[in-house]
């Protein structure tokens, strides 16, 4: 059986584990990689010290080394071609549950609304909406009905009742326009004729006489 197939439980495990699971068991992989990555990385520095460290003085321990150096460096290859392997397939894999979950939510939401909508009839929908039109109507008839005023003077026209106020203020003013010059005369005196008969004037015979002595007077003074 391959490594692969030992890490993953060989063919018993093909029937699927749930996405989650194995999303876990590859980061799990990839922590156990890593950690192995890190401890050959140190081993090949270690015997890359060592090689250097005999060099020609001791030339078959420095090529025992460096060939170490060579087997870990290639476990390190194989291991880097491995976490690259795992993480495109632990990426892949939590797309995939990504739009899984995604599409059973939209399926629930579908299933949801057509239970809400079930019940409902567009029909339906429409005479309920004309009755509460309808009732909106009613009431705003009754409000309308309860504001107007009931009783004595609900028929009486307000405009009528103007156009007789005005005739009664042009008549008020016309009787005011009659009786003005009585007022005037009552608050007004006017000089009252005097009760003595005038003196009587000159008669004529005696003014002409008056008028010739005069002219008489002034002949003598100018000569």
């Amino acid at each position: 059986m391959s490594l692969l197939g030992r890490m993953f439980g060989g063919k018993k495990k093909e029937v699927g584990e749930d996405p989650q699971t194995a999303i876990q068991k590859l980061r799990e992989t990839e922590e156990m990689l890593n950690k192995k990555s890190e401890f050959l990385e140190k081993k090949i520095g270690e015997e890359l010290q060592t090689a250097k460290k005999h060099g020609t003085k001791n030339k078959r321990a420095a090529l025992q080394a460096l060939k170490r150096k060579k087997r870990y460096e290639k476990n390190l290859a194989q291991i880097d071609g491995t976490l690259s392997t795992i993480e495109l397939q632990r990426e892949a894999l939590e797309n995939a549950s990504t739009n899984t979950e995604v599409l059973k939510a939209m399926h629930t939401a579908s299933q949801s609304l057509k239970r809400a909508h079930q019940d409902l009839d567009v029909d339906k929908i429409a005479d309920l909406m004309d009755d509460i039109q309808e009732q909106q109507d009613v009431a705003n008839e009754i409000s309308e009905a309860i504001s107007n005023p009931v009783g004595f003077g609900a028929d009486i026209d307000e405009d009528e009742l103007l156009n007789e106020l005005d005739e009664l203020e042009q008549e008020e003013l016309d009787r005011n326009l009659i009786s003005l010059p009585s007022g005037v005369s009552d608050d007004v005196g006017l000089p009252s004729v005097p009760a003595d008969s005038l003196p009587s004037g000159p008669t004529k015979a005696k003014a002409v006489e008056e008028d010739d002595d005069d002219m008489a007077e002034l002949a003598q003074w100018a000569s």
